[in-house]
């Protein structure tokens, strides 16, 4: 699995053998909103998409940002931990 920044196109992504999940935010006021997570059919049901969201909250927790929470499946996974409230609004 690798875990990419695509800066240019505002999305984190997690490649599964050439299988792609993601991730898209937005930005504004020097804070992430993360809007959009999406696993392929064929990865759904094995953990993939918490492993996306929790490598996208490390990302930030290391560059230092502040984000917020649009999507229904990251709030779940950061709801779930209180590692990520400091990160995570």
């Amino acid at each position: 699995m690798e875990f990419t920044h695509d800066a240019k196109n505002n999305r984190f992504t997690l490649d599964v053998n050439g299988a792609i999940a993601k991730v898209d935010y937005t930005l504004k006021n020097d804070k992430m909103y993360l809007v959009y997570s999406e696993v392929p059919h064929n990865l759904r049901g094995q953990g993939i998409g918490k492993i996306l969201v929790e490598k996208t909250f490390e990302h930030l927790t290391k560059e230092g940002y502040k984000a917020v929470a649009i999507c229904g499946y990251i709030k779940l996974v950061a709801s779930r931990s209180e590692k990520w409230k400091h990160i995570i609004e």
